[in-house]
């Protein structure tokens, strides 16, 4: 199993009242698909730099997750039809390594 972190950007022209419920939903779908999610950042809307399209701007929430790597392909097929979902991004974190105990010098 990987690390990984999802940059979605989510459509919330229209419905600015429900962006918590679309993230508890869209991290329900993480966990349905057999994802671990380890942390969710809302990072708030933005305005694109540019038009894309119909929207101006988009509310980008960060997932940090691990997950057998055949499941992104899953996961981007899934959310490429969501039409909450208006943009997404996964990418492979290193893995989390232990930190080693100090050591202390010899008293004397």
């Amino acid at each position: 199993m990987n690390r990984y972190e999802a940059l979605l950007v989510l459509n919330t022209q229209g419905k600015e009242d429900n962006v918590k419920e679309m993230i508890e939903r869209l991290e329900s779908e993480f966990q349905k698909e057999g994802a671990q999610v380890e942390q969710v950042q809302k990072m708030d809307k933005r305005h694109f730099s540019y038009m894309a399209g119909p929207l101006d701007s988009g509310y980008y929430v960060n997932f940090i997750f691990g997950a057998d790597p055949q499941l992104i392909v899953k996961l981007r097929s899934k959310f490429k039809l969501d039409p909450d979902v208006y943009r997404q991004h996964y990418q492979q974190l290193p893995e989390k390594k232990e930190k080693q105990p100090k050591k202390l010098a010899k008293a004397k």
